[in-house]
């Protein structure tokens, strides 16, 4: 989670409007974010050879679809709305799924789902201004793609090589999208730093553990764990980014974490 956190840091500072139309432009930084983490999950794979994956399509495409529109998003949404646009999105994908193949929570995996998810809304919703139809469209796609490639990830075999094959099957699209906006390219060593950053740790590497992570938890689970990237972002920002922790922060940092917490243990308990 705090990989995923980070990737929104990363992008934010990338893209800033605080710079003149931002350090690099969004289709630029998805090409190298994916470059990057494609490159180094090859040299992973080549510290200790294994057999390559099965080559999945689908979550090369669910990747793809999640980065490009991420990146496209953060062009006109402000942090807390795109937080709670792409969340909401990302929940509702991997719930209907879950909730769909007979997974359900018991009362304390409810209530702990409810206060993360009231949390959420405390961290953001007082922040929140009317989106623009464009970005808001696009930060749904990104969330209900990344929730699609989550659900792929369940029950890999080899996290590395699932998430090596799933870059490397994502990258010439990456690259596509770049030739196709090659028009409007335009990139400084801050910006080609932030991708190369963003894809090589925090989505080429974040994205292993991520999928290794995955096989211990079902759907429900896993949406649920994800409410805890924005809280994480911001209190990033707090300490990176020299952002102020409001009492605000404080309480929804405290309910989300609260709210996981009761989330797994409801899973303890349906073992038990």
């Amino acid at each position: 989670m705090a990989a995923f956190a980070a990737n929104s840091l990363l992008c934010r500072a990338a893209l800033s409007d605080t710079v003149r139309d931002g350090h690099i432009d969004p289709a630029t930084f998805g090409a190298v974010r994916v470059t990057a983490g494609a490159l180094v999950l090859i040299c992973a794979m080549r510290v200790k050879p294994r057999p390559a994956a099965k080559a999945d399509w689908r979550a090369a495409a669910m990747l793809f679809a999640y980065v490009a529109a991420f990146s496209f998003a953060y062009l006109t949404l402000p942090a807390g709305t795109g937080a709670l646009i792409l969340f909401g999105a990302v929940q509702l994908t991997m719930f209907a799924v879950g909730l769909a193949g007979g997974e359900r929570f018991a009362l304390p995996g409810w209530m702990g789902l409810a206060l993360a998810a009231a949390g959420l809304v405390v961290l953001v919703l007082p922040g929140v201004a009317a989106p623009p139809l464009a970005g808001a469209a696009l930060m749904a796609v990104a969330g209900a793609a990344w929730g699609a490639y989550s659900l792929r990830g369940r029950g890999v075999p080899d996290p590395l090589a699932a998430t090596a094959s799933n870059f490397l099957r994502a990258l010439p699209l990456a690259l596509l999208l770049g030739v196709v906006f090659a028009a409007r390219a335009h990139a400084d060593a801050a910006g080609i730093a932030l991708a190369i950053a963003s894809g090589a740790l925090t989505s080429g590497l974040g994205y292993v553990i991520w999928y290794a992570a995955l096989r211990g938890l079902t759907a429900l689970q896993a949406a649920s764990v994800q409410l805890s990237v924005p809280v994480i972002a911001a209190v990033g920002g707090t300490l990176w980014l020299d952002e102020a922790f409001t009492p605000r922060l404080a309480v929804a940092v405290v309910a989300i974490l609260g709210g996981i917490a009761l989330v797994l243990t409801d899973r303890a308990r349906g073992r038990g």
